[in-house]
């Protein structure tokens, strides 16, 4: 009887929530079911996954008046832009911010920790000026653009 093995416990979002607050972080309700949370200026957005297991909606970001600003990579120089339009230039303190918010939650809510992802801050969006089009849905890489024959008179 001395030799039984505790049950593993199965943690609730409500229980990943509270992880998340001992830890320091902010929490609040989004909407829709989802979960804000914020620490230090930066902010994401989580909702109960599988097995009540914390999915993250929206990414890692500063926070941009009431806004999270997702990272965006120019090419030349990332920036943090929010739904409405508003865009930051990132500064190398803020990507430290973000890469420290990511680490702390994952490690509070118990969530798995991707090498890459450990490396450093991961863009959300990549845009690249000397692709023109290719961001805007106008057609597909792997697509063959056909031009019309010219015209002659």
């Amino acid at each position: 009887m001395f030799f039984r093995r505790e049950r593993p416990k199965t943690l609730t979002f409500d229980d990943h929530m509270a992880n998340a607050r001992a830890a320091g972080f902010k929490t609040e309700p989004a909407g829709g079911g989802k979960t804000r949370i914020e620490r230090d200026g930066v902010a994401c957005t989580v909702e109960p996954g599988n097995e009540n297991v914390p999915r993250v909606v929206e990414r890692p970001g500063i926070v941009i008046g009431k806004e999270i600003g997702t990272l965006t990579d120019g090419g030349f120089q990332k920036f943090f832009t929010t739904p409405s339009g508003k865009r930051k230039p990132a500064l190398a303190e803020e990507l430290k911010a973000v890469q420290a918010f990511q680490e702390d939650l994952r490690d509070a809510l118990h969530l798995e920790s991707l090498y890459n992802e450990s490396l450093g801050t991961v863009s959300n969006l990549y845009i690249y000026d000397r692709v023109k089009g290719r961001d805007a849905g106008e057609h597909e890489p792997w697509q063959v653009q056909t031009r019309e024959p010219m015209k002659t008179t």
